[in-house]
């Protein structure tokens, strides 16, 4: 597997020298590619322009989506050079096909909260009202963290959700209950945040009973492997703590 993932890489980095962007020399540009899970989006936006500021040259790539989906495409080849996953079962997928360079690291902590339009209208109180008939509601599909949280906090509870549709990943689900098109949903509490005045959020206790951590890991072989570790390293540390914080990620 590791061997399939150099090839594919290469090709890449071939493409890549084609469009001027190849292996790093005098007056070239170096590129790290990093796949992380959706909720990171706004974190690493941030955190990519400050690392592109403090290494001139240095080109990130960033690559959100589903961490379930992300975990398959570097399993399958994709040559990706840092992994940020919203839970450590989708971070394992990776290490168990022998693609990490080391232990992973948790770095942030996140729950979910319900969210609504603004105002609440339906009048959701907790988790137990996402069960009434009446409501239109949403959630991740389980095999992505979001979405197996909310399986467990239903295991945990006894309440059994009757989705209208299972969505991709968690700005997905936020959408649909931003535009109408869902009474409710489950997200993390930070997607909440980041929606600005677009929808509402709810906490609910049972929550903290499927709490999500958060592993970052440098991909085994990676080509840019020592700009992977500065931008891990950028993550966990004091500035990316700042950003995290900020965004309402939990420490690890």
């Amino acid at each position: 597997m590791k061997g399939a993932r150099r090839l594919a890489a290469v090709a890449a980095a071939g493409l890549l020298a084609g469009c001027g962007g190849g292996a790093p020399g005098a007056g070239e540009q170096r590129t790290l590619t990093v796949f992380a899970a959706a909720s990171l989006t706004d974190v690493f936006a941030e955190l990519e322009s400050r690392f592109e500021e403090a290494h001139p040259g240095v080109d990130v790539v960033l690559n959100p989506g589903a961490s379930s989906d992300l975990a398959q495409q570097i399993v399958h080849g994709a040559p990706a050079d840092l992994f940020a996953a919203a839970n450590t079962a989708t971070m394992r997928t990776v290490a168990d096909a022998g693609l990490v360079a080391g232990e992973p690291t948790v770095f942030a902590t996140n729950e979910l909260q319900i969210v609504t339009a603004p105002g609440n209208p339906e009048g959701i109180a907790g988790f137990a009202d996402l069960a009434r008939p009446d409501l239109q509601v949403v959630v991740c599909a389980p095999q992505v963290p979001c979405g197996a949280a909310a399986e467990r906090i239903e295991e945990l509870t006894g309440v059994t959700l009757q989705p209208v549709s299972e969505e991709p990943d968690v700005l997905s689900t936020l959408s649909k209950v931003a535009t109408g098109n869902a009474d409710a949903g489950l997200v993390y509490a930070t997607d909440v945040g980041a929606a600005d005045d677009r929808v509402q959020g709810i906490a609910f206790p049972e929550a903290a009973q499927a709490v999500n951590e958060y592993p970052i890991a440098v991909i085994a072989d990676a080509e840019a492997a020592d700009l992977a570790r500065a931008f891990r390293d950028l993550v966990t540390g004091a500035d990316g703590r700042a950003v995290l914080d900020a965004a309402g990620f939990g420490p690890p």
